[in-house]
């Protein structure tokens, strides 16, 4: 099955490959000439963490590059749901009970980043939230209980 990414997902997981690729990869192709240098490898503690660094990298570049090969690309500014909240909408909720306001953005399991207000869509605040229109009510499920909350607006940016 391919999993949804959105484009500006997939620009900054590019992006990431291209950093491993061009500037990492080197780096660390580099540390280990360097620690080899040293003598005997048995003992040689960078040369190890060195060749430990290179497989993470090399790891995380065929994951990024199968994940690329595979996603299916959605232009969130292409979407026309009008007011139903679908895969690349962002949300603006307010919670019923205390007034705050949050915004996400629901986008693919690769490019979440709560920080950034980007939840994966296979988070339970986008479950409950795909289908629903603005001015509906969602309940969400939380460690702490349950959580009612509007939907304020919904709107696709790129």
């Amino acid at each position: 099955m391919r999993s949804p990414l959105t484009v500006t997902g997939a620009q900054r997981l590019r992006e990431e490959l291209d950093n491993l690729k061009s500037v990492r990869r080197p780096a660390v192709i580099n540390a280990i000439a360097e620690a080899r240098a040293h003598g005997d490898l048995k003992e040689n503690a960078e040369y190890h963490a060195a060749r430990e660094q290179q497989g993470f990298i090399e790891g995380r570049i065929q994951e990024l590059e199968s994940v690329l090969s595979h996603a299916q690309l959605i232009d969130v500014a292409t979407l026309n749901a009008g007011t139903r909240v679908v895969f690349g909408a962002t949300v603006d909720l307010a919670d019923t009970e205390s007034g705050n306001e949050v915004t996400y953005q629901i986008v693919g399991d690769l490019e979440a980043d709560l920080k950034h207000g980007r939840i994966s869509i296979s988070s339970p605040i986008a479950r409950a939230l795909i289908g629903k229109h603005e001015g509906d009510t969602i309940t969400i499920q939380a460690p702490a209980g349950n959580r009612d909350f509007d939907i304020i607006a919904v709107r696709y940016v790129g």
